[in-house]
């Protein structure tokens, strides 16, 4: 395995430092996309929703709460509070 350069190092850290800040940015956009999506779309999009709510490290119980509710009203609430906690 070759050696990184010191570019590709600093990329790979800012990265990891901003993992969260870039989930909560894809959260949103997702909500978004429920909001205007149907069907089985939506479906994918409620699955990825969860996918990065995990990353956040919302509890598995409120995400399943939210998934089931199938409200994206409640989860652009909690990405607001994510948003002014942050």
């Amino acid at each position: 395995m070759t050696e990184r350069s010191r570019y590709q190092e600093r990329v790979i850290k800012n990265y990891y430092e901003n993992r969260d800040a870039i989930a909560l940015q894809r959260v949103q956009e997702i909500v978004t996309e429920i909001y205007l999506s149907e069907g089985k779309k939506r479906e994918r999009n409620w699955k990825s929703l969860e996918l990065h709510l995990k990353k956040l490290g919302i509890a598995q119980a409120t995400i399943d709460h939210l998934i089931k509710g199938d409200n994206p009203e409640k989860v652009a609430k909690l990405v607001q509070e994510l948003s002014e906690k942050g």
